[in-house]
């Protein structure tokens, strides 16, 4: 078995408002490995971003704080990295494509002052090797005519073209961990369909792991290894892909599986959505945050948190259902 490459132990990042405290991510824990994609998904405002934020550390502080917990990243624990240390990890061994590439690159430079960057930084090329190794890697993102790309400006090419951009721009120093914040939502299905073809490829060829946020689960049953599901701060399941989508036990994943459009015969059915609002994120009790949306919230669920237990060697939920001795 491929050992851990990013472990997340009991984080907790805050952030301190004028209304209160915002646990945005509170005690969470999973593991990602090497040549692994995990999927974390969740509706928004759930803490998935800022979980790949926290990694990174990115977190806009004030009013954000990471108050708690480890980062280990090949077993060092990134909170106590060094800004020099931090500077040579970020985009070095691990990159990110955000969500909408238009605000992601500058639009006053070209593309390949952009590319060449990091190149130029990390790898300590030389400005033509810079070049030509940028070249070399838009056209492994299949991008045509790349030595015109280069030469453009954001503006000048289609939300497709900017995403290849993006993914180039972050694979080109063969990172070891690609976070991908929602990298196709911006963007229409076929071109959706060919980005992640373009990132399963990437990870064949250079044996990346991938740390995928999204909340389209037709997404999360084509790319994950294992899958790591997220409510108002908190992990409440975990699983490899095919278990979780076969036999899903936390309440809100059963509802988030059943909440996915249908092709079939029997039309006349309405997409089912999960009754209730996410909790004000601000002073929440500390019980089960779902139990106000649950149809089988017990008295249990209101008065005390259930805590994250293996209910098979690959396969842990966070609910009062699976608690022995309930």
């Amino acid at each position: 078995m491929a050992k851990n490459l990013v472990e997340f132990k009991n984080l907790k990042t805050y952030f301190y408002t004028g209304g209160g405290i915002v646990k945005a991510v509170n005690d969470v824990s999973f593991n990602i490995r090497e040549g692994e994609t995990v999927c974390v998904v969740g509706e928004s405002g759930c803490g998935k971003s800022v979980t790949a934020m926290s990694l990174m550390k990115l977190i806009p502080n004030p009013p954000g704080k990471i108050v708690g917990g480890e980062i280990l990243f090949n077993g060092r624990d990134i909170l106590k990295f060094t800004e020099e240390e931090l500077r040579n990890m970020r985009g070095n061994e691990v990159s990110v494509i955000f969500q909408e590439p238009m605000t992601s690159l500058n639009p006053v430079f070209k593309i390949g002052e952009q590319l060449t960057e990091a190149i130029i930084l990390h790898q300590k090329l030389s400005k033509n090797e810079a070049e030509e190794k940028a070249i070399e890697v838009l056209k492994i993102t299949g991008i045509p005519r790349a030595e015109q790309i280069m030469k453009s400006y954001p503006h000048e090419l289609s939300g497709g073209m900017r995403q290849r951009v993006m993914i180039a721009m972050a694979v080109s120093c063969n990172p070891k961990l690609l976070i991908a914040d929602e990298p196709t939502t911006a963007l229409d299905v076929t071109i959706q369909a060919q980005i992640l073809d373009l990132m399963r490829d990437i990870k064949k060829k250079l044996n990346t792991s991938i740390m995928l946020i999204t909340h389209d689960l037709g997404v999360v049953a084509e790319m994950a290894d294992y899958v790591v599901v997220m409510y108002a701060g908190k992990v409440i399941e975990e699983a490899p892909v095919e278990e979780l989508f076969k036999n899903p036990l936390h309440p809100y994943t059963q509802g988030l599986l059943k909440s996915k459009p249908l092709l079939t015969e029997e039309t006349g059915d309405k997409l089912y959505s999960i009754p209730g609002q996410v909790p004000n994120p601000i002073g929440m009790p500390d019980n089960c945050y779902f139990n106000s949306r649950c149809d089988r919230c017990m008295n249990k669920c209101k008065d005390k948190q259930p805590t994250l237990i293996n209910v098979s060697p690959t396969h842990k939920v966070s609910c009062w259902l699976y608690e022995e001795g309930k």
